[in-house]
């Protein structure tokens, strides 16, 4: 497995990171994160589900149902060198497959919390199917930055469904699911939502298990011979 990896490699914590369903890890929009949270000190580190990889050998394989993805998840997380915490999540489908396995996870002791960037609560266009049941009783700490514009869960719809008291969500005025806002109609832009994005996953880290002087140190993961670049 390959993980394309940034930031700088004494951070106290990594970040695992896996892309939203249409588009691949080094998306436009997955660089920017990953770029911006590198600047605020984590090594942040970027895979693809296989489904994804088959598309750059000109494979066009639609992407599966999330539930399927999480075995390729727990192996990207044994692919992750232990040596510090990891937070583990992703861009939308991303997070939710992350969201799907962080329990098991964090009860092991393998990571210290998840981030969701945009969480697809449910499809553009149908509120009524809901992508929360999972959520309710989750155990991990988690943290979803999520634009109050968001065609798969804004503001005023997330405000009202049931969340573990876990969860904490940073809300982005007038993002959209890539987090970006309209200057015009916000006064900000996506750099700037990018920036606070990052500044609010560090504050969030170093509130949360792992922070302290007393570190979570990640159970110890096979070495699956990760490719890093």
């Amino acid at each position: 497995m390959e993980l394309l990896a940034e930031g700088p490699e004494d951070a106290a914590f990594q970040l695992l990171l896996a892309h939203g369903a249409g588009a691949p890890m080094d998306s436009a929009s997955m660089n920017a994160s990953s770029k911006a949270l590198a600047a605020e000190g984590f090594r942040v580190l970027r895979f693809e589900f296989g489904y994804m990889a088959a598309r750059r050998s000109g494979q066009r394989k639609p992407p599966p149902r999330a539930e399927s993805l999480k075995g390729e998840y727990l192996r990207a997380v044994e692919a992750v060198p232990s040596d510090r915490p990891l937070i583990v999540g992703g861009k939308s489908m991303g997070g939710r497959v992350a969201s799907m396995v962080a329990d098991e996870l964090h009860r092991q002791g393998k990571v210290a919390g998840l981030l969701c960037l945009g969480y697809p609560f449910h499809p553009p266009g149908k509120p009524e199917q809901l992508r929360t049941r999972h959520l309710v009783a989750l155990e991990t700490p988690m943290l979803i930055c999520q634009g109050t514009r968001d065609q798969f869960g804004a503001r005023e719809e997330v405000s009202i469904y049931q969340l573990s008291p876990s969860i904490e969500i940073i809300w982005l005025e007038d993002g959209d699911h890539d987090l970006k806002p309209r200057k015009s109609v916000s006064g900000f832009s996506a750099a700037d939502h990018l920036a606070t994005m990052a500044r609010g996953v560090r504050e969030w880290a170093r509130l949360h298990p792992g922070s302290d002087g007393n570190l979570i140190r990640p159970a110890s993961r096979t070495d699956a011979s990760p490719k890093i670049r």
